[in-house]
C-alpha cells in the first residue's frame, strides 16, 4: 500500500513557511491585516479567497508564505488543493483551524497511485504539533481503497486479494481463512463457485475474524469481483474498460475492517469477501441456469452480468449465521444507482431506520455523503422466476432497488442490515479526488461505528 503519511506530516521544521487559510467571506478582514505590499500583490492577482484559490506571498528573501481559499471549513476537501498547489517544502498553518480536518484534507489531496508511474513531484509537507491519529488512520484506509481499486486485475486477482487480507490479519492478530476452488462446494458456497468457476484463477471466500467475544459483533461484507467481463452476457468494450474496479466493494470492506482494527474500536468483526473473476470460458455459468445458494434459495440466472449479487448472497447468508448485531455490505453493484444519483452519492439501502439514519448522520458529519434509497418490496415482482425461487435480474425498472431487494432475501429477518451501492471511482480528477479508485461512504461508515459502539 502507498504510505505517504511520513512524507506529509512533520512535527518540527525551522524553515516552515506560513500558510494562511481564509474563506471568501473572511478574506477582506484578513487582507486588511496584511502589509500594504502584500495587499497590492494579492489585488494584482485578483485573489478573493474563493474555494480552491491559492496565492503565494513574496518576502524579502523570496517566498514568504501562501494563502488558500476554502469553502466549508468542516469539509476536508476544502484543504485538499494545498498538498500539490503549494511548492515542495514545509508549511505551518497560521491562526486557529481544526488541524485534524486540515490534516485529513491534506492527506486525501496528496494521494497519487505510483505503483507503475512515479509522481512528478513530492507533495508539500504540513508541520503539526502531532499527527491526528484518526485522520492518519482514515487517510491510510482511503489509500487502501484507492490502491486496491487502481491496481489492474493481473496484479489484483482473487489470490492477490487473499494475500492482502491475510497480511492485514497477521498485522492485527486476527484469524484468517480462505475457502478456495471446489472447497466452496464442499462447504456450501455454491453461488460464489458458480460465478468464479470459469476463470483460471480459483474463486474463494476470504474470512477474517477479530475482536473480543464480549464486544458487539459487526459483519462487514464486500463484493470482490476482481474483473467483470459480464460473463456470457458480455459487456461491450466501453462497459468493460474499467471493470478492474468491480472489486471496489471489497476494497471498502477491507479498508473499514482494517480501520476498525487499527483504531482498536471495541468491536468484534467478521470480514467476508467473496473474491472471484467473472470470466468467459467453457465452464461459465449460463443465462437460464438455476443455481443453488447457501441459504437454500434457488436462483434462475436471467443475466450473467448480475453476478455481484450472486457472490454476495452466499456471503450474506454466512454472515447471518454468525448472529451479528449488524451487517454492513459494500458493492459496486448497479449502474442504475449511478444513473439515479451520479458518481459521488452512494445509494444506501437498509432494513433498519436507526442504522440507516446513523450512516447518513456519519456522512453529514464527515462530509462523506450517502443517500438512502427505498427497499420497495412490491418490486420483488421484477425478480420472479417461473422455475426457481428467485431470478437474479429480470427488468430494467428500479435496478438498484431490485438488486438490494435480492440481497435482503439472504439476510436473516430481524438482523439490522445496510447495503451501500458505491461507484468507487472518479472519472475525472478534482482536489482531494484523483482520477481512478475512490473511497465513497467509508468515512461515513467509520463514523457510524464510532457513534454506535465506541462509547
Amino acid at each position: 500500500m502507498t504510505d505517504t503519511t511520513a512524507e506529509l506530516f512533520v512535527t518540527s521544521a525551522q524553515d516552515a513557511r506560513a500558510l494562511h487559510i481564509v474563506s471568501r467571506e473572511g478574506y477582506a478582514a484578513w487582507r486588511d491585516t496584511q502589509p500594504a505590499a502584500t495587499q497590492a500583490w494579492l489585488d494584482a492577482q485578483a485573489f478573493d479567497g474563493a474555494p480552491g484559490a491559492l496565492a503565494l506571498l513574496p518576502g524579502d528573501g523570496g517566498l514568504d508564505g501562501a494563502v488558500i481559499g476554502i469553502g466549508d471549513a468542516c469539509d476536508p476537501d476544502s484543504y485538499a488543493h494545498a498538498a500539490y498547489g503549494l511548492p515542495e517544502g514545509d508549511w505551518r498553518v497560521a491562526g486557529a483551524h481544526d488541524t485534524a480536518i486540515v490534516q485529513l484534507g491534506w492527506g486525501l489531496g496528496a494521494y497519487r497511485f505510483t505503483r507503475y508511474k512515479k509522481a512528478a513531484r513530492a507533495p508539500a509537507r504540513l508541520v503539526v504539533d502531532a499527527p491526528d491519529a484518526d485522520s492518519v488512520a482514515v487517510i491510510a484506509a482511503t489509500t487502501r481503497v484507492r490502491d486496491l481499486v487502481n491496481t489492474p486485475t493481473e496484479h489484483m486477482g482473487p489470490e492477490q486479494m487473499e494475500a492482502v487480507v491475510r497480511e492485514i490479519a497477521n498485522a492485527h492478530g486476527a484469524t484468517f481463512d480462505s475457502v478456495t476452488g471446489d472447497a466452496l462446494l464442499e462447504r456450501n458456497f455454491p453461488a460464489i463457485h458458480a460465478v468464479g468457476r470459469a476463470s483460471h484463477r480459483a474463486p474463494r471466500l476470504l474470512h477474517l475474524s477479530w475482536g473480543e467475544a464480549a464486544h458487539p459483533h459487526v459483519a462487514i461484507v464486500g463484493k470482490g469481483v476482481c474483473f467483470d467481463t459480464g460473463g456470457l452476457d458480455l459487456k461491450p468494450a466501453d462497459g468493460m474498460r474499467n471493470m478492474k474496479k468491480d472489486m471496489g466493494g471489497a476494497a471498502h470492506a477491507i479498508a473499514l475492517a482494517e480501520l476498525v482494527m487499527a483504531r482498536k474500536l471495541p468491536l468484534r468483526i467478521t470480514l467476508l469477501v467473496p473474491a472471484v473473476e467473472n470470466a468467459v470460458g467453457p465452464d461459465a455459468f449460463r443465462p437460464g441456469e438455476v443455481i443453488d445458494t447457501r441459504k437454500g434459495i434457488t436462483v434462475e440466472i436471467d443475466n450473467t452480468d448480475a453476478e455481484g449479487r450472486l457472490v454476495l448472497c452466499d456471503a450474506l447468508a454466512f454472515a447471518g449465521e454468525q448472529s451479528p448485531d449488524v451487517i454492513l455490505d459494500f458493492a459496486t453493484l448497479t449502474g442504475a444507482a449511478r444513473i439515479a444519483l451520479g458518481p459521488d452519492l452512494p445509494a444506501l439501502f437498509s432494513n433498519d431506520d436507526a442504522l440507516a439514519n446513523a450512516w447518513i448522520a456519519g456522512g453529514e458529519a464527515t462530509r462523506d455523503p450517502v443517500w438512502r434509497m427505498p427497499l420497495w418490496r412490491p418490486y420483488l415482482r421484477y425478480l420472479a422466476s417461473g422455475i426457481a425461487d428467485l431470478a437474479n435480474a429480470g427488468s430494467r425498472m428500479a435496478g438498484s432497488v431490485t438488486a438490494a431487494l435480492y440481497l435482503e432475501r439472504f439476510v436473516p429477518q430481524g438482523t439490522p442490515w445496510a447495503h451501500l451501492d458505491t461507484y468507487a471511482w472518479n472519472d475525472a480528477a478534482r482536489a482531494g479526488h484523483p482520477q481512478g479508485g475512490e473511497a465513497l461512504g467509508l468515512r461515513a461508515a467509520y463514523a457510524l461505528l464510532k457513534a454506535r459502539y465506541a462509547n
